[in-house]
């Protein structure tokens, strides 16, 4: 909840306008401009909405300069020792942890909804083969209101409920199966005495020829990927699930509006391109020359994986991420790996080294979770599927506060009109 405090003054021209303060629970306090174009009849200009909070939100709550990242109130790296992605995801949803109860109840529901339509193995088919699976997971996520039309009427809050649990349900089967048609092999159903995370990796690494058994770490450390990435406040995903949601599309279709905004190089795809530049930089002894075009403003390498649009301090994710990501090497003996023996010797740069100190250049969880995934054995196309994954559920749970609030409108931004003025047309003969 916000509280209403003092008003703010702005003087421009011959005007002079109050406008209302708002005290959030955490966090700076924020002007409310609402009526800043019907009482003054201006704008304000904010490329990429830096300093604009497009909604209010109980949800998630970051804190860039003590590198801290709030899921409902609970610091994540709790969450990700103590907790597990289904009770994280109860907790999104409803805003407080289950009781035992509530999550025997909860855990089974999702569990039942992890088949996909049979009829939806053929719309896999319709792509090529050499299709990146996000692609693939997006066109699915879209065409699952042609599938599930019994729970697209957002008016409804048990259909809104039933779509929700079968997102969070299914989503792990469309990744996995967009997997393994990526991979030529058959499609593996999920299993229903399997938790949560042991079933996406069964899914995507068992054949019918032989038994695959899921190795505890394995699926420990894939938990906790899934948990540090359920949600992260108002990104440029979550913000267009909700601008899609505020037309009052079907939740299906704004969830796939929010994995196409993922699969972006800038968002999504950063840790696919973290692990690529590790094996660009191939040894150890190649450092110094990234290094030194790191620090190079004419170069336009940049080292990937390292510092945040929001964090100026240590990414709170990465910290529980680097201890996934010695647990599952030490596990599969790979700690003499060149590229986890540059990604080591990188990180020990980055935190020592002047300069990344002063420009507070931490490596972040993009630079552990693209390791882990990659020891794990999954290619790099799949780890922007698996991030798609993990935040589906923060996706659904801000999709669902927005459609609850009452003073939502349709999302419209403004903007800052550079082009012609008034011109009157010329026929083509006279031009």
């Amino acid at each position: 909840m916000t509280s209403e405090k003092t008003n703010a003054t702005l003087s421009f021209d011959d005007k002079t306008l109050e406008l209302p303060m708002r005290s959030p629970s955490l966090g700076p306090d924020v002007i409310d401009i609402q009526k800043l174009y019907g009482q003054g009849g201006v704008f304000t200009y904010d490329p990429g909405f830096t300093s604009t909070a497009s909604c209010e939100s109980a949800i998630t709550y970051i804190d860039g300069d003590k590198g801290e990242l709030l899921y409902r109130g609970y610091p994540i790296d709790q969450l990700a020792e103590k907790s597990h992605f289904l009770e994280v995801c109860y907790l999104l949803l409803y805003g407080e942890l289950p009781t035992a109860e509530q999550l025997n109840e909860f855990v089974p529901r999702v569990t039942r909804h992890t088949m996909l339509h049979e009829q939806m193995a053929y719309f896999y088919r319709g792509f090529r083969r050499d299709a990146h699976p996000m692609s693939i997971i997006c066109g699915v996520q879209g065409a699952m209101s042609s599938f599930y039309h019994d729970s697209t009427d957002i008016n409804d809050p048990w259909q809104r409920e039933v779509a929700s649990i079968r997102m969070i349900a299914k989503m792990p089967t469309v990744a996995a199966w967009a997997y393994k048609y990526s991979i030529g092999q058959p499609f593996i159903y999920p299993r229903n005495d399997l938790d949560y995370a042991s079933n996406f990796l069964h899914m995507c690494f068992a054949v019918p020829a032989e038994e695959y058994v899921v190795d505890p770490i394995i699926a420990r450390a894939m938990d906790r990927i899934f948990t540090l990435h359920a949600d992260h406040e108002q990104n440029a995903s979550t913000s267009t699930v909700r601008l899609a949601g505020s037309s009052g599309a079907n939740p299906f279709a704004c969830i796939a509006a929010g994995i196409a905004c993922l699969w972006g190089p800038a968002h999504g795809g950063a840790n696919e391109a973290a692990l690529n530049m590790l094996r660009e930089i191939g040894t150890v002894d190649r450092i110094p020359e990234y290094i030194a075009r790191a620090k190079d403003k004419n170069d336009p390498f940049r080292l990937m994986g390292f510092g945040h649009r929001v964090y100026k301090n240590f990414d709170p994710r990465a910290k529980v991420m680097k201890q996934s990501a010695d647990e599952v090497l030490g596990l599969m003996g790979i700690e003499n790996n060149p590229t986890l023996q540059v990604a080591k010797e990188l990180e020990r740069i980055a935190l020592e080294d002047p300069y990344f100190i002063e420009k507070k250049l931490y490596p972040n969880v993009d630079f552990y979770s693209g390791i882990i995934l990659d020891a794990i054995g999954f290619p790099t196309s799949m780890f922007t599927p698996i991030f798609a994954l993990a935040r589906t559920v923060g996706w659904i749970s801000q999709w669902k506060e927005m459609i609850a609030d009452p003073t939502q409108k349709i999302g419209r931004p403004r903007q800052l009109y550079t082009g012609a003025t008034h011109r009157d047309y010329v026929d083509v003969e006279n031009r």
